[in-house]
């Protein structure tokens, strides 16, 4: 989508706030050091910053950089935008790995940099060099110990749902669509089982590489938001394909082609085999993670912002 002249501008503005902390003689991005005799001996400080990314996933092949090459990631990009205004490389961790086409509204990252630059031009500056579909939300800088993946307690995630005859043209690569009438409380029923710490074999992918299946499901609600069923899923971390494995089984049994109790038998059985058919990954969105309040993140609406209701 082509930016207009004002966008164009404010990008431009927001380059040249963030360039400008590197100076003209200083073009490795490394702090100077006073011109002393001693100054080869001193360390250069290295900063973690935390930063809020939002992105829609449609045109990505999930957020890990891919071995192949020309095949579009989130981290990828983000790093790469990283990298022009630190001046310097930048590998960034993420506090869950999203799938292809998945997106997010509060995917948390940290990186470590010998740059010296100001909240502000990280997010400005940063948003200048990434496309239309990412963004920098907020950043921060956090102390060594903070880690965006082993620090969080929490994940949260919403799989949004557009149950209609007739498929939308918006938001085609946003939401799920399935022309099936979906009961919500069958599907609520189902989702109750699910509850708690399990191990959850059936409901992940047969390639997913984590070391174990058990994960603890702290909340999972299904509502209705407007025109679309969301179903909202809390745990401490998650399987590859876990929640959408949850919506195929899910929307199953909403539309009455299964009982509620099949979740729970899917589960016992340990086999991913018997879990029926992955869902698409386009109505799935990373909404929030929660971290430890001593490290002072800020916190933003729920996601995605047009979701009628934000709870």
């Amino acid at each position: 989508m082509q930016r207009d002249d004002t966008q164009i501008d404010n990008q431009q503005g927001a380059t040249t706030v963030a360039l400008s902390c590197v100076s003209a003689d200083d073009k490795t991005g490394e702090a100077r050091q006073p011109n002393d005799d001693n100054s080869a001996s001193k360390v250069i400080k290295t900063r973690r910053y935390a930063l809020c990314v939002e992105y829609a996933g449609g045109a990505y092949r999930g957020w890990q950089t891919q071995k192949e090459k020309d095949v579009p990631s989130i981290q990828e990009t983000v790093e790469q935008a990283l990298s022009k205004i630190a001046n310097e490389p930048i590998a960034v961790i993420c506090a869950g790995r999203t799938d292809a086409c998945v997106s997010g509204t509060y995917q948390i990252i940290h990186f470590d940099t010998q740059a010296e630059r100001s909240d502000r031009s990280w997010v400005m500056g940063t948003n200048t060099q990434l496309p239309d579909d990412i963004a920098i939300r907020w950043a921060k800088p956090v102390d060594d110990s903070f880690h965006a993946r082993f620090s969080a307690l929490e994940r949260r995630y919403r799989y949004l749902i557009y149950s209609s005859p007739v498929k939308p043209a918006l938001l085609s690569r946003g939401v799920t669509w399935t022309h099936k009438q979906l009961d919500m409380s069958r599907m609520q029923t189902a989702a109750n089982y699910l509850l708690g710490e399990h191990d959850f074999t059936s409901y992940r992918a047969v390639g997913c590489q984590a070391k174990s299946p058990v994960r603890e499901v702290k909340a999972m609600d299904i509502y209705q938001a407007g025109d679309l069923i969301v179903i909202d899923v809390r745990a401490n971390a998650f399987l590859q394909h876990m929640i959408r494995n949850f919506a195929g089984v899910l929307m199953t049994i909403g539309c009455g082609e299964a009982e509620p109790i099949w979740a729970k038998q899917v589960l016992d059985a340990q086999d991913r085999r018997k879990g029926g058919v992955t869902a698409p990954p386009y109505g799935l969105y990373f909404v929030d993670v929660k971290y430890p309040e001593q490290y002072e993140l800020p916190k933003s609406a729920l996601g995605p912002y047009f979701l009628t209701q934000n709870g």
